[in-house]
């Protein structure tokens, strides 16, 4: 790694993304939710 790619990765600019210290669990469980949703999607359409 060179001098710039390690200054690179150090400052990081914030693109208004979830933080790194927000609720872990919740974002799983809106993931499995999401996941849930989708498939009840493709059932109901006969996408399957």
């Amino acid at each position: 790694m060179t001098a710039h790619t390690a200054a690179a990765t150090a400052v990081r600019t914030r693109t208004g993304g979830p933080g790194d210290d927000g609720p872990k669990i919740f974002e799983h469980v809106m993931g499995w939710v999401l996941v849930v949703v989708v498939a009840m999607l493709v059932t109901r359409l006969g996408l399957v």
